[in-house]
């Protein structure tokens, strides 16, 4: 195996273990005050359709791949290389001085940094868009959860509740494989040099992704679960439903964006229906600084690093 192609491999493998940890808590968090989804299942659940559901679709993948810039241009290993490196940089980081962020906005500017680096075509109308969808996310969820909430005010009561839940998870562990996940296998993609995805390949990524998820639950599940919003359990199947529905219609455009910015502004609008009071939005406020540090330092460091390991003779 080339020397590229293996340390490809091994980055994409790294990059599937974070991409748990960040991910899986979130994915699990807004339903944690409800019994009906045990975190167990639930990530069994999870890590079945990031297996399965690229089999059928993983045009979210593409995008990653073909749209922000031509990563199957010679060097496109070693600049998608670079680009996740840098992106899981500035993601620990931030983790470390308590500020948890979007994997995937960092994701996208580490490919569009590294790309204009290593000197490969990107498409800045591309980027735009993507960029687009991105902004949008969070505040879709939040004005999708806040009707949702108010319709099950009146459709949901507590013997109800789980049923709904039930369907609500699903929902959002769909979307989550059918878009945001798909980061993952965009790596992956470049390494094995093929868009023709098999079930070994999903299944190894979903496997890596599960065990970062069970260690990263707990301190993701934490922010979101309890510190966004004083919720309640309906707040959270709200949530998981708005979150799911707008991500899978990004993902029916085939545009990347974060599940975690989608259920936060979904949690957000969910609170809204009691009143701002019932949010915390000084954690809003640091969830969203974040998010705005993310992508620019992702495209920073891996432009810079990308330029400096092709000048090199």
């Amino acid at each position: 195996m080339p020397l590229d192609v293996f340390v490809l491999v091994v980055v994409a493998g790294l990059f599937a273990v974070v991409s748990g940890m960040n991910d899986g808590g979130a994915i699990l968090a807004t339903g944690l005050k409800l019994p009906t989804v045990r975190p167990a299942t639930g990530i069994l659940t999870l890590v079945a359709m990031v297996a399965l559901i690229p089999l059928a679709t993983h045009q979210v993948a593409l995008t990653f791949v073909n749209r922000l810039a031509t990563f199957h241009d010679p060097g496109g290993r070693y600049a998608m290389t670079i680009a996740v490196m840098c992106s899981l940089t500035v993601v620990l980081v931030l983790s470390a001085k308590g500020r948890p962020t979007s994997l995937t906005l960092a994701i996208v500017g580490g490919l569009t940094g590294a790309g204009l680096g290593w000197g490969l075509p990107v498409s800045a109308g591309s980027v735009a868009l993507v960029l687009g969808f991105g902004l949008a996310a969070p505040v879709v969820g939040a004005l999708v959860a806040w009707a949702v909430t108010l319709l099950l005010l009146r459709l949901a009561n507590a013997h109800s509740l789980p049923s709904w839940h039930r369907v609500a998870f699903i929902v959002q562990c769909v979307a989550y494989a059918a878009n945001d996940g798909q980061k993952m296998l965009a790596v992956f993609i470049i390494a094995i040099g093929t868009t023709d995805l098999d079930l070994g390949t999903t299944a190894l990524t979903a496997a890596l992704f599960g065990l970062g998820a069970l260690y990263g639950l707990p301190k993701a599940g934490r922010l979101l679960s309890r510190e966004i919003i004083v919720s309640r359990p309906l707040h959270g199947v709200a949530a998981e439903l708005a979150a799911g529905g707008a991500v899978i219609a990004s993902a029916a455009a085939g545009m990347p964006v974060s599940m975690t910015q989608a259920v936060a502004g979904a949690l957000i609008g969910a609170g809204m229906t009691g009143g701002g009071g019932r949010v915390r939005w000084y954690a809003a406020v640091k969830i969203t600084t974040a998010w705005l540090l993310t992508l620019p330092a992702s495209a920073l460091l891996a432009g810079l690093t990308a330029w400096t390991a092709k000048a090199i003779p």
